[in-house]
């Protein structure tokens, strides 16, 4: 399973952790909404070729 996780800000330790946690043994990537250059087409695009999205607010 593939998972995409998109965070707002900038995560904190705690966030790391259960990042980390969701994770485990699956196929993840970071999407950062709060990078200046963020690409939303790309954004789009991970959204659905993930099957699972969480969002980090």
């Amino acid at each position: 399973m593939k998972v995409l996780h998109v965070l707002k800000t900038q995560p904190d330790d705690i966030t790391e952790k259960l990042m980390s946690a969701l994770s485990e043994g699956e196929e993840s990537n970071v999407f950062r909404l709060y990078d200046k250059d963020a690409d939303y087409g790309a954004l789009l695009d991970s959204v659905f070729s993930h099957d699972k999205v969480i969002s980090w607010w």
